[in-house]
């Protein structure tokens, strides 16, 4: 497959398109200034334990305070926490748990307040940015991802991903992490690390020890709210987990962030540093590419697939919906049924459905209402389908097989704000009322007008504006019936009547010989 990542850098924030084929499946953007990413972590202060919710209000410096439940502290909570103890007073442990006597696991049906106390100093991690009116969602249970693997502190296990299915592959790289891990440190091996060699895999875990020793020592000095350890951005999280052989561009369209990342790729896959290439053509990066033609009919509530068929895109306070509609599509073979045109209706629009989430980065539940299939191995055919597609989604998700109704159930983890991208413009004729004057009064309207710049503001030459339309209808006929030649003769004035393809029908302005325009 055809990757090309494409990044258009603005004063204000940064938007990465990630394109398969061509194809936008992928959208994200960056705040330059951005204070909160998913994975930074703060030392934090209890603010307030709610035992009715079961969990604590941290701030972390944000506006609002972070959100921490009980079942985010991570069994060993009571580790960490004495780590952090020893740490800022002074006692300074090793960094590497060399000799550090790890708690006993927390209870998983317990209370807040037997862990956390008001004041208590915590070291928490961003799960969820802050979306709307909440604060990030933290957790105790720390971790600090890689290219390769994730390192957990206070563990000792090797998880190795689901997607990697070879039982043999699993195992060696599960004897492999096991011989180079620290101990104290669990870790998770990733999807990316299939076939790598002991080497790869060692640089990238002694890293991800360099970047913990670092947050580490500033913890020994830090005072809440503090961030000890920060994300990658967004652009470098992206290729850290994205980057593949089938990558080959990566367009930019500043200096300075070209060289950041070619500098990082280097780092992480030397061998595809000459894929970076700084993009300096007239048109915008993201015009050049297709890719704003692509959000501007992709971010609709309607949209259009292959043949006619459309899906409806409703987003509510409690889900989202997405209603997939046949359209005036039909099979030119008029032998096929109805069942067989509906599925195949279904299968193009579960394709399109997984593409909208991901670009969309849609989180929560979405309920999907498919065409309706009397067939249950067409039904299974469908659901396998969504399946596929949706390997493809590194974010978590459930999907459920299709209701009676034909109703298919997904949840799908959201730890950002959801891409919103208005693709409506403002009715220049309405200005976004809905409604726009009866154009029966136009005439009228602008005789009034001109009235008013004659007799009040002695305007002894006007020259008026319009939409051809218009232009034709108040030059239309002989000279000396026209239009604009009564007005001319009953105010006594100098007229002249141009158009301009511009201006929407109901549209007009009115200059002097100066030519400024006159308004009343």
């Amino acid at each position: 497959m055809n990757n090309e990542l494409v990044i258009n850098s603005t004063p204000g924030e940064v938007q990465i398109a990630l394109l398969e084929e061509k194809r936008l499946v992928e959208l994200n953007s960056e705040k330059k200034d951005q204070g909160y990413q998913v994975g930074d972590i703060y030392l934090g202060r209890v603010k307030k334990l709610i035992p009715g919710l079961n969990a604590a209000f941290v701030d972390v410096g944000h506006e609002k305070d972070a959100f921490l439940h009980y079942l985010d502290l991570g069994p060993q909570v009571q580790s960490l926490l004495k780590l952090i103890k020893l740490t800022t007073t002074g006692k300074n442990p090793d960094p590497l748990l060399n000799g550090f006597q790890l708690e006993a696991d927390i209870n998983k049906g317990g209370k807040i307040n037997q862990v956390l106390t008001s004041n208590q100093w915590v070291l928490v991690q961003v799960a969820k940015e802050p979306i709307s009116s909440k604060g990030p969602r933290v957790t105790s249970e720390l971790s600090l991802a890689g290219r390769f693997v994730v390192l957990v502190p206070f563990s000792d296990t090797v998880s190795i991903s689901q997607k990697i299915k070879s039982s043999e592959e699993r195992q060696r790289l599960k004897r492999l992490a096991m011989s180079i891990k620290p101990k104290g440190f669990g870790v998770i091996v990733r999807t990316v690390a299939e076939g790598k060699k002991t080497a790869e895999l060692d640089k990238d875990i002694q890293d991800l020890v360099a970047k913990w020793k670092g947050a580490f020592q500033l913890l020994q000095t830090a005072k809440p709210p503090y961030k000890i350890l920060g994300e990658l951005n967004r652009t470098s999280t992206i290729l850290r987990d994205l980057l593949n052989p089938n990558f080959n561009a990566i367009h930019v369209n500043e200096t300075v962030l070209f060289e950041e990342i070619k500098s990082y790729i280097s780092g992480i896959a030397p061998e595809q540093t000459d894929i970076v290439k700084l993009y300096k053509g007239r048109l915008p990066i993201f015009e050049q590419f297709g890719i704003d033609k692509q959000i501007k009919i992709t971010f609709g509530k309607t949209v259009t697939m292959a043949n006619g068929a459309y899906l409806i895109i409703e987003h509510t306070e409690a889900m989202h919906v997405i209603d997939v509609n046949s359209g005036g599509r039909t099979k030119s073979d008029g032998d096929a049924s109805q069942e067989i045109n509906a599925l195949n209706v279904n299968l193009d629009a579960a394709a399109e459905i997984a593409r909208q989430l991901r670009l969309r980065d849609m989180g929560g539940i979405i309920v999907v209402d498919f065409i309706d299939l009397n067939n249950a191995a067409n039904r299974k055919t469908l659901f396998e389908k969504l399946r596929t597609e949706m390997k493809k989604d590194r974010a978590k998700h459930t999907i459920l097989p299709p209701s009676k109704f034909g109703l298919v159930q997904i949840t799908r983890q959201r730890v950002r704000p959801e891409t919103n991208i208005t693709t409506v413009e403002k009715c220049p004729a309405c200005e976004g009322t809905g409604e726009i004057k009866a154009s029966v009064l136009l005439i009228d309207e602008i005789e009034n007008n001109l009235r008013y710049f004659v007799q009040e503001q002695n305007e002894k030459e006007l020259v008026l504006i319009v939409h051809p339309f218009i232009e034709a209808y108040l030059n239309k006929g002989l000279f000396l019936n026209s239009m604009a030649h009564k007005w001319k003769k009953k105010y006594k004035f100098k007229l002249k009547v141009l158009a301009n393809n511009n201006y929407h029908f109901m549209e007009y302005h009115f200059f002097n010989k100066q030519e400024e325009e006159i308004k009343i």
